[in-house]
């Protein structure tokens, strides 16, 4: 493929500067050439306002009139003025700290040489005073004298910012970059894409792409150069799934399913409530693949509260009926706890035999569960990652089911699905992923989508307030007879920390509520304390629950009818619907209160979106443009999703080209055997061979 030289051949990138770049995951002259800048400024002067430009950015050019130094008691200042073509001056400002040592030196020394009497320099910096019309004084970030060559990678284009390591500076980067272009490994670049492809999109060639994505000419080549590397991403990831998808359509599971109606007539008859004919439709679709000879792979997708469970119980119930056994693999302790209850409460009289696993499980229970799975016992079980042990062993596992699957890595999903040489795979999710994404990465993967909620559940209404006002709501809701959350977020992402904060939190609040009765849940609790706190808030022995983010999916009482979001600026976006979707489960009006004291832009945005709208499905595709597919299609631990050039909001159109191509593609060669297609097969094969059984269809 390309060239893996080594990066000391650049000028001045000895092995110090090189252990810097494999910070970065740069380590070849290749790597380099493919680490795009994470954005752009536009240093071009009195150039129209666009994308890269900084309001606040100034770029002049200019001829050096005169220097001053103006010494001071803790610093010392120099000042240039310059003057450009058109007569427009301007004053430059540096500081630098003063040196007390025993060795002094002259921090301006350098500078005085590059600001010599109408020498040209190019200075970029901030306005001191953005409320001067003029804008004619700045305080200098960069410099570069106007004679050097290169000076114009830095000012006077459309300049590339990359996303560095401490020791590295843009400006330094930005010259091995130059560099790195200049070698033969720019020069041996490979075009992977077929000719067609590139002749039918009027797409840039390779090299001709790596070049306008670093230095481009204009907003034209940047443009042209993100839309072919963005297209060249989306089609390798596209097709690898088309192919993936090929394979696993060939695949016979071996076994089958009957509707006995021994367990599911039961079960229906003993719910107390109908299920929507959402919920109808798409057991029905289930069923259908279950009764296929291929194995099943579905994605069931639903808003907060859309009943999610039942329909998973459903399924579930089935494998029960035809002797087989049937897992559910929830991300968290409190989740797997929840699941477990609401089967056991609807399995009652149903004689199903069911457990639960998780890393709490004590010695003693673990060793019984292990051999009734392994003997076949245990026909439903309910776990976190426990169930993907090594020690954990089935009878005769055929369904499992994934909760909340943005929670699992594709290794952990792989992981389960090795427990048995052929299974069905239904996954969920309440974080709803947007058709051109599902099509993108699953091919034609089967896609449920529940779009009704069940009667009886209540608008919840949203809104910002400070504290104050939300505590005066608590307070005006317990006194009516309901019951309220408080939650507060982890703290940087440690539980023992967060148990901490909640306590105190907590031991504040019993002064706040004093008429009222508290109780707390963090995750630090054991399996038995969590239970009979969420036992006690059930059966309403509690007013008001205090607690971490572990109650963010799962819990069900129909009495609660205030969530107050403590720090709501430090939660995602699915997060927050998530823990708005605890109340509003019965009769009464419910309530959302937001407290973000200290939100920045994106944080204060998150705010807002949640406060307009309680679409998930809205929420969902809004969430995956802050934070990103990877993360919210749980993929982030193998980079599938980690692209560089390519955004799939921005760049939807090339998207549904990528699409339309792989399909196009894959039909006149399935196995990329022609020659034009050779260069991209490798491209695929050195991408995705050593992780091909993590390119998971769930």
């Amino acid at each position: 493929m390309t060239s893996t030289s080594t990066l000391q051949r650049l000028k001045g990138l000895g092995p110090a500067k090189a252990k810097l770049f494999e910070k970065l995951g740069i380590s070849t002259l290749t790597d380099l050439l493919h680490y795009y800048p994470r954005t752009y400024q536009d240093r071009r002067p009195d150039e129209k306002p666009n994308d890269y430009n900084s309001n606040s950015l100034t770029v002049f050019k200019g001829r050096v009139l005169r220097t001053q130094e103006i010494p001071a008691r803790s610093v010392l200042i120099f000042k240039a003025f310059l003057e450009n073509e058109q007569g427009r001056q301007i004053e430059c400002t540096w500081f630098k700290k003063r040196s007390f040592g025993r060795f002094r030196f002259d921090p301006f020394g350098p500078m005085k040489k590059d600001f010599k009497l109408n020498a040209e320099v190019w200075v970029i910096g901030r306005q001191e005073d953005r409320n001067n019309f003029f804008g004619n004084k700045i305080t200098v970030e960069e410099y570069y004298p106007a004679a050097d060559p290169l000076s114009a990678l830095h000012a006077g284009r459309l300049t590339p910012i990359y996303s560095l390591t401490e020791g590295l500076t843009n400006k330094q980067f930005r010259l091995f970059m130059h560099e790195a272009l200049q070698t033969e490994a720019l020069q041996t670049e490979p075009e992977i894409l077929p000719p067609a492809l590139l002749a039918k999109r009027k797409l840039l060639g390779s090299t001709q792409a790596l070049r306008g994505i670093h230095f481009p000419a204009g907003l034209a080549e940047l443009d042209a150069a993100k839309a072919r590397l963005a297209y060249e991403e989306f089609l390798l990831l596209a097709t690898a799934w088309g192919i993936k998808r090929t394979q696993t359509k060939i695949l016979e599971k071996g076994y089958s399913y009957e509707i006995k109606r021994t367990l599911l007539t039961p079960l229906r008859q003993n719910l107390g409530f109908q299920f929507t004919n959402s919920q109808k439709h798409v057991i029905n679709e289930i069923f259908r693949d279950l009764q296929s000879p291929r194995p099943m792979n579905r994605l069931l997708q639903g808003d907060v509260g859309s009943g999610k469970t039942v329909v998973a119980l459903c399924a579930m119930l089935l494998a029960a009926e035809n002797g087989y056994q049937a897992a559910l693999m929830a991300p968290t302790e409190i989740l797997a706890e929840q699941h477990f209850i609401t089967f056991e409460k609807m399995l009652k009289a149903l004689g199903v035999k069911t457990a639960i696993l998780t890393s709490s499980t004590k010695a003693a229970a673990k060793r019984k569960i292990l051999k009734e799975l392994q003997d076949g016992t245990i026909q439903i079980i309910v776990g976190t990652h426990s169930l993907i042990q090594e020690d954990v062993k089935f009878a005769n596992l055929r369904l499992a089911v994934i909760d909340e699957q943005h929670r699992f890595g594709v290794r952990q999903r792989a992981q389960l699905k090795e427990k048995t040489a052929k299974l069905d795979l239904l996954t969920m999710t309440a974080t709803p992923i947007p058709r051109t994404l599902a099509l993108a990465f699953y091919g034609d993967l089967e896609v449920s989508t529940l779009t009704e909620l069940p009667p009886g559940r209540q608008p919840i209404q949203t809104e910002a307030a400070t504290e104050k006002l939300a505590f005066m709501r608590v307070t005006d809701e317990v006194a009516k007879g309901r019951q309220a959350y408080i939650v507060y977020p982890l703290i940087e992402e440690s539980e023992k920390i967060s148990a901490k904060a909640v306590s105190e939190e907590f031991e504040k609040l019993k002064t706040v509520f004093p008429q009222f009765r508290l109780a707390m849940l963090h995750g630090q609790m054991t399996q038995e304390e969590k239970e009979a706190v969420m036992a006690d808030f059930a059966a309403h022995k509690t007013d008001i629950l205090i607690a971490t983010p572990v109650i963010e999916v799962g819990i069900d009482v129909k009495n609660a009818t205030v969530m107050v979001i403590e720090n709501a600026e430090r939660f995602g976006l699915a997060s927050l619907h998530q823990l708005r979707g605890r109340v509003g489960r019965g009769e009464h009006a419910s309530y959302c209160i937001l407290v973000a004291e200290h939100a920045g832009s994106i944080a204060k945005e998150r705010v807002d979106i949640i406060c307009r709208t309680c679409d998930g499905f809205k929420i969902g595709e809004r969430d995956m443009q802050l934070r990103g597919p990877g993360e919210i299609l749980g993929t982030r631990q193998s980079g599938e999703l980690e692209f560089k050039a390519g955004d799939f909001f921005k760049d939807r159109d090339i998207l549904t080209w990528a699409i339309e191509d792989r399909d196009e593609l894959l039909t006149q060669d399935p196995a990329l055997v022609q020659p034009a297609h050779r260069l991209f097969k490798q491209r695929l094969i050195q991408l995705y061979e050593k992780n091909w059984h993590l390119i998971d269809l769930s």
